[in-house]
């Protein structure tokens, strides 16, 4: 028997790339693609509403809702989703932020048409596609977060509130906002959970703190 086709849908606002990515992902026998949406709201909504696909092809950086928070919404109702990201973006927040909200692989825009159709299978098995770049940092990530992790037990709960926050890629405005506080008295937690972790930026303050719920 021939296996039936792998279904996609892509969520990515570029209309250049978007049409890229139909056109490729559209003429690959092995595939079936679905829709291509232009942001994460209009993705929640066609998705919720119909047949989900077999995998979610979805960039980050999306006007309003972002990719994460895309991601992290259809999970919550379809937690057997496969989801690929697809971005030209390789901080370390982003890519734990996208793993946390239930992504399963994380690509860069720069791969090999090829190899953008072998991780969409690799997805559809079962498996965790990564960019080299993307794999070494989640490999450095994990040697790293082996170490004790002593001063996050310092926090106070509305730092670690705060640090929850972050990682969900809550800017330090919107966390104010969300907490009813002003941006200085946030500026004045940033500056403690700064201190108390040893570290020098948002980042790495996320990391280390991860890094010990973790353990």
């Amino acid at each position: 028997m021939t296996a039936m086709p792998i279904s996609v849908s892509i969520v990515e606002d570029n209309p250049g790339t978007r049409n890229n990515l139909v056109k490729l992902l559209g003429g690959e026998p092995q595939l079936r693609l679905l829709h291509a949406y232009a942001s994460g709201e209009e993705a929640v909504r066609g998705i919720v509403s119909a047949q989900p696909p077999d995998v979610l092809v979805v960039d980050i950086k999306l006007p309003g809702m972002s990719g994460i928070e895309c991601v992290a919404k259809l999970k919550e109702t379809m937690p057997d989703l496969r989801v690929l990201i697809l971005t030209t973006y390789q901080e370390s927040d982003l890519i734990f932020n996208c793993l946390r909200a239930g992504a399963n692989g994380y690509l860069l825009k720069d791969m090999p048409a090829d190899e953008l159709i072998q991780a969409i299978q690799q997805v559809h098995s079962g498996g965790a596609p990564m960019s080299m770049q993307i794999a070494r940092k989640v490999v450095a990530y994990f040697h790293e977060i082996k170490k004790p992790q002593p001063d996050a037990a310092r926090l106070t709960a509305r730092e670690q509130e705060i640090l929850e926050l972050l990682a969900k890629g809550y800017l330090y405005k919107e966390i104010a906002d969300k907490l009813g506080i002003t941006l200085n008295t946030m500026k004045s937690h940033q500056h403690a959970i700064y201190e108390k972790l040893h570290v020098q930026s948002r980042t790495e303050a996320t990391l280390k703190f991860l890094g010990q719920k973790l353990n």
